[in-house]
């Protein structure tokens, strides 16, 4: 394959997923992550995408994103957000109920889930909206409040929405995780993801390792058997032994591996 042959393939898709990070694109056309930051500096050169840490999106389609470029440029931890991704998306199979909680993480699981047949329930408004352009799946938006900074939906009608429903699955981000529990830095967050952990069957963490053992504002609930953490490193001695002990299953993503080539450029 020529790099015009195999530009022309990763242009077409980004513009048919509009979003596209560096792992997936390396895997789909089995190349090194060198040689695609090659390609999507070269077509951000041409204009037809924009670069963020970990990827690239199009720049046609960012006319819907609104508000919301912090889901993009966001960079803390973006390897680790994917490695999580990639690994928890292997537990979802098609036809499932999903509820996906707002956040960084639980939009690069979005992500990782845009090609299966699925129900998602989301109160993210760029979870929506991502759904919306890509994939196959139904999306349903809970009322509510709108949180600008997070493009989430909150508050009672909101609330009552999920009380309302039954998925599957729950997937949840935190603000940080303890013997004592899960934490979050908003008092509103809290109460939605509550009725989210009710509604579900089954309920994941998505907690990238520089949350372990880091508390914040608000205590939203203690370890149980009944969440699992997916996370992208064990815990420490003392926050594994509470998971241990509370029954919470513990699910470490392996980091994608990289290249020769890409070793060589990142050392």
């Amino acid at each position: 394959m020529t790099n015009k042959q195999r530009l022309d393939l990763i242009e077409k898709f980004i513009r048919e997923h509009k979003y596209a990070d560096l792992h997936t694109l390396a895997q789909k056309f089995d190349i090194s992550l060198s040689t695609v930051r090659r390609a999507l500096n070269d077509l951000e050169t041409t204009g037809i995408v924009r670069r963020h840490h970990g990827g690239a999106s199009l720049v046609e389609g960012e006319a819907g994103s609104g508000g919301y470029d912090f889901i993009t440029q966001d960079d803390r931890q973006a390897d680790e957000k994917h490695a999580i991704a990639q690994c928890l998306s292997q537990y979802i199979e098609p036809g499932m109920t999903v509820l996906i909680d707002g956040g960084t993480t639980t939009y690069a699981v979005a992500r990782q889930l845009v090609e299966k047949r699925l129900v998602i329930i989301t109160n993210s408004l760029p979870i929506a909206a991502l759904y919306s352009e890509v994939g196959s799946c139904e999306t349903i938006v809970t009322g509510g409040t709108v949180y600008n900074r997070l493009g989430i939906l909150y508050g009672p009608s909101c609330e009552r929405a999920i009380s309302q429903v039954h998925a599957d699955v729950a997937i949840i981000g935190s603000a940080g995780i303890t013997a004592e529990g899960i934490w979050n830095n908003n008092s509103f967050i809290i109460a939605n993801q509550l009725k989210v952990m009710e509604a579900a069957d089954k309920v994941y963490f998505v907690i990238d390792s520089t949350k372990h053992e880091h508390r914040n504002v608000h205590h939203c609930c203690e370890l149980s058997d009944k969440f699992s953490l997916v996370t992208d490193k064990a815990p420490p001695d003392k926050l594994a032994a509470a998971l241990r002990k509370a029954g919470t299953e513990v699910i470490v993503a392996e980091p994608a591996a990289l290249h020769p080539e890409d070793e060589e450029a990142e050392s």
